[in-house]
């Protein structure tokens, strides 16, 4: 739990409360492209930005229990731009050679280009996108479904099947000639995602990332870092609900009495309580297991769907108990209902983790659960 934190990793959570007081909600939210650049710069400065990139390259890669307690402290302000205080990280591009490293790696931990992440195919494709191998290029046929921020991305690092070897990742560039944007659209908590279609297109056999027919556990790799990210956001988010609700239950009702004197709201309460000292209890623990070297790819998973669902009862029930003020589209409760109703499918959705989590105890025996 974070009060097992060392007085450095204290002494930061404190700096972290005063940033997303000071800097993140003092941004004018009618102006997002300033905004996210005053908090970029202000977190460069405070060292949040490299914290997800290796000191290899410049940054200051912090360990996962230190980005957990980060992420929650910002969320529990309920701070705007979240996605503003932190640089990008190498995901699938972690530990490439040139020319991949110097074509795309360095550009995006720089910020002069922008990638995503494409693992989906639309559900009515039966095969999934393939690529062949034709001297030094790499020929792919496919379509990817729900690329995040792909529309605005300068590259995809794509899950591709490469006939005679097997699930590749793949460093595809959006201006080679047969790629092609079919769909932007945007998801319930607002974020943008992309479609994308691929017409044989000829991709330098270089891109593929590592060796051909081993990409698929760097994808899960990211999915799963992705994961533990989704879950220390929703507990942050967690705990600003929390102090909402407190804060309501004991102010006074129209008869002077607090709210939260009656005994069936005092329970309700109380189980939400309950379930969050079990969600953050299970989320420290998971980041602890990741620094001391387990492969948490099972703890991560549980993170994920209990949290997320967690979070997503929490507010639910906050707004029952707040009333029709927390209905209207621009409460903060309303705003972040959306939100996290979209978390519970991010990265894998809740009942598939589920199976997953299943196969990886009686099938692999994997993990601590």
């Amino acid at each position: 739990m974070p009060e097992q934190l060392s007085p450095e990793t204290q002494e930061l959570r404190i700096q972290c409360q005063q940033f997303a007081r000071e800097v993140m909600c003092a941004q004018d939210r009618a102006d997002p492209v300033l905004a996210r650049k005053n908090i970029r710069a202000a977190s460069k400065d405070l060292g949040l930005f490299g914290m997800t990139q290796p000191s290899s390259l410049g940054g200051s890669q912090a360990d996962q229990l230190t980005l957990t307690m980060v992420r929650e402290t910002l969320a529990a302000e309920n701070a705007p731009f979240m996605d503003a205080v932190f640089g990008p990280s190498p995901g699938v591009l972690g530990g490439v050679d040139d020319p991949l490293r110097s074509s795309h790696l360095l550009p995006l931990l720089a910020g002069e280009k922008r990638g995503s992440f494409g693992f989906t195919e639309p559900d009515d494709v039966e095969s999934p996108t393939r690529g062949i191998i034709q001297g030094k290029t790499l020929r792919v046929t496919g379509q990817k479904s729900y690329v995040t921020g792909g529309a605005d991305a300068d590259f995809i690092n794509t899950l591709v099947q490469i006939e005679d070897r097997g699930p590749s990742m793949v460093v595809i560039d959006k201006d080679l000639a047969g790629v092609d944007l079919e769909q932007k659209f945007s998801s319930l908590d607002g974020s943008h995602h992309a479609a994308f279609r691929f017409h044989d297109v000829e991709v330098p056999l270089t891109h593929v990332i590592g060796e051909p027919g081993k990409g698929l556990p760097r994808a899960m790799r990211q999915i799963g870092d992705t994961r533990l990210l989704i879950a220390a956001t929703a507990m942050g988010y967690t705990l600003w609900v929390l102090e909402l609700l407190t804060n309501h239950l004991k102010s006074p009702d129209k008869s002077g009495q607090p709210r939260g004197d009656k005994d069936v709201v005092r329970w309700r309460y109380a189980e939400q309580r309950i379930k969050a000292y079990a969600a953050r209890s299970m989320l420290y623990r998971t980041a602890r297991l990741a620094d001391s070297g387990e492969n948490i790819v099972n703890e991560a998973m549980a993170a994920k769907v209990f949290i997320t669902e967690q979070v997503g009862d929490l507010v639910d029930t906050a707004i029952q108990l707040v009333g029709g003020s927390a209905l209207i589209e621009d409460h903060p409760l309303a705003q972040l209902y959306r939100q996290v109703r979209a978390w519970r499918l991010a990265e894998g959705a809740s009942d598939v983790l589920r199976l997953n989590i299943g196969r990886g105890i009686l099938e692999l025996d994997k993990g601590r659960i």
